[in-house]
């Protein structure tokens, strides 16, 4: 019988995964002692973030999400489109 892959069960309750395969994060300083921060602070923290590639692609190999790359369907769209706009 092979290894069965298991994902970090931290990860997967930290982070989300697009449908691009982008992995979103929540802000840090925004658990406890809100009070001293400042309203736009407090905006910001609210909004999810986009986590950097290069630290994502180990996180999806840690969250066992596999086959998705953002960078490739980035490429692959602008391609489609340079093509749609050559044929128009």
């Amino acid at each position: 019988m092979g290894y069965k892959y298991k994902p970090n069960k931290g990860c997967v309750k930290r982070f989300k995964v697009t449908a691009t395969g982008k992995i979103k994060r929540r802000g840090t300083f925004s658990s406890h002692l809100r009070s001293r921060r400042d309203a736009a602070m407090k905006r910001r923290l609210g909004r999810p973030a986009i986590l950097f590639e290069g630290h994502a692609r180990n996180m999806r190999r840690f969250m066992g999400v596999s086959g998705l790359k953002p960078l490739k369907i980035a490429h692959e769209r602008a391609i489609a489109q340079q093509k749609k706009a050559t044929a128009a």
